[in-house]
């Protein structure tokens, strides 16, 4: 009885060390979002800025 005791502990140990190392790692993946999705705001605002010089570049081209 004693054994299956310290077998079911050892058990809920390593169980509880998966958790937090899956909490962690959640919470690593989170951040890693929270910058991709700053990094992608910027670069869609580089992307509508350079549309819009572009658009304005070939509106100044004479046409043929």
């Amino acid at each position: 009885m004693s054994g299956d005791l310290t077998a079911l502990e050892r058990k809920i140990e390593q169980f509880l060390a998966f958790c937090e190392r899956l909490r962690a790692e959640n919470q690593a993946l989170r951040s890693r979002v929270a910058g991709l999705e700053g990094e992608r705001e910027m670069l869609t605002v580089k992307i509508d800025t350079a549309r819009s010089r572009l658009e304005a570049l070939m509106q100044r081209l004479p046409e043929q």
